[in-house]
């Protein structure tokens, strides 16, 4: 029963969380896209962004167990 519960929440909640994040991200970047002036000062925030991004992205899989 936990099995066949499982298969069914698991992507409705994969979908619900990858696009929310989606939209965060994106509502977020163009914020901060319209908020920093500077063509050095938005690629470092960039830099510093994708750097956060690539060790947060594996712990909130590991969390939700994807």
């Amino acid at each position: 029963m936990t099995g066949i519960i499982r298969e069914l929440l698991l992507p409705i909640v994969r979908s619900f969380v990858e696009d929310r994040s989606l939209a965060l991200f994106t509502k977020a970047g163009k914020w901060l896209d319209a908020n920093l002036a500077g063509r050095h000062v938005k690629l470092v925030i960039g830099m510093f962004l994708g750097l956060a991004a690539f060790f947060f992205v594996p712990v909130v899989c590991g969390i939700l167990g994807f």
